[in-house]
């Protein structure tokens, strides 16, 4: 009786398909600004969740080992490179604090958040020295300033945005970043003179309008026009120190807060991921510095609000 041999694919012809993915990773990491924003804002949307492509090639390199591929093996070597390049200094550990360090904390309260006087004491917990928050509203307001008067005795409002201060402030205005076509009552922009024993800074809390992912992609428009009047405002700026603590509704590799983050540093280390809070995606509440580097940047543990609070020490030159 004759004997049938099966032949047995080497292991570099093995795995094309998972190879050919592992390429077209590499290039969405790498060149993510190409992918247009004409339609549904895809780019944006690619932006918005672009660390998380390393899940995808930890899944990839899980089938490459399964499948004992070579090519697959080496390609995956391409979105590795890429994706340490983009986010791997994230990982590093933080620098040494300096003596010019400020502490401070941003938070989007909820305006349903049912303890606000916890949030406030958990928040006061992190001894920064700003505090930045959003979403207030009456009566919760009262609560935050009763409950945060003795640590931070200084402290502005501005529709629903806030900002509390150890040192004093001065100058307190509301900042026009309202989208045309929106009619009601919408204050979200505050800045105000922090005089700090380093000198003085111009803070500005900010809350840009939500964004929505639906079946035709990323409805962002509102959210870009509001960045851009806020990084108009941030260029207009005469100080040269200037730190933006905000729910800004969109992650620092999201080319629709380019306004802000072409003139302003961003968190050197850390990704603290902050909305929502029960499983946290994406980073949307930021911290931003001009003249000023932004150490690590770390969460809060979780409060009464659908988003963690996060807190980031700022060096001053």
């Amino acid at each position: 009786m004759a004997s049938t041999v099966k032949a047995v694919a080497p292991s570099w012809a093995r795995g094309r398909v998972i190879a050919a993915l592992a390429v077209v990773t590499a290039g969405l990491l790498a060149f993510h600004r190409a992918v247009p924003n004409s339609v549904g804002r895809l780019g944006s949307l690619l932006e918005a969740f672009l660390p998380w492509l390393g899940l995808v090639v930890v899944v990839l390199l899980g089938l490459a080992l399964l499948r004992r591929s070579g090519i697959a093996l080496v390609c995956l070597l391409l979105p590795v490179a890429a994706w340490t390049h983009l986010f791997g200094g994230l990982l590093l550990p933080a620098a040494e604090p300096g003596a010019h360090d400020l502490v401070v904390v941003q938070h989007n309260v909820s305006d349903d958040n049912p303890d606000p006087a916890g949030t406030a004491r958990a928040l006061a917990g992190a001894e920064p020295d700003l505090i930045a928050l959003e979403e207030l509203v009456p009566p919760a307001l009262q609560t935050y300033e009763e409950a945060l008067a003795a640590d931070f005795p200084y402290h502005a409002v501005r529709g629903t945005v806030g900002l509390w201060s150890r040192y004093p402030i001065s100058g307190a205005r509301l900042v026009d970043i309202k989208p045309r076509g929106l009619v009601d009552d919408w204050r979200r922009g505050l800045r105000a003179v922090v005089h700090t024993p380093y000198g003085d800074i111009a803070a500005y809390v900010a809350h840009l309008p939500s964004v929505r992912v639906g079946v035709t992609g990323l409805a962002s428009s509102r959210r870009d026009e509001s960045a851009g009047l806020l990084g108009e405002a941030v260029a207009a700026e005469k100080l040269s120190r200037v730190i933006l603590l905000g729910d800004l509704n969109g992650t620092v590799d999201d080319r629709g807060l380019d306004p802000l983050t072409s003139r302003m540093n961003v968190a050197e280390r850390g990704f603290a991921l902050s909305f929502p809070a029960a499983l946290p995606l994406a980073r949307i509440d930021q911290v931003m510095a001009r003249s000023a580097t932004v150490g690590r940047i770390r969460t809060l543990p979780a409060t009464g609000s659908d988003h963690l609070p996060v807190a980031v020490s700022v060096r001053l030159p």
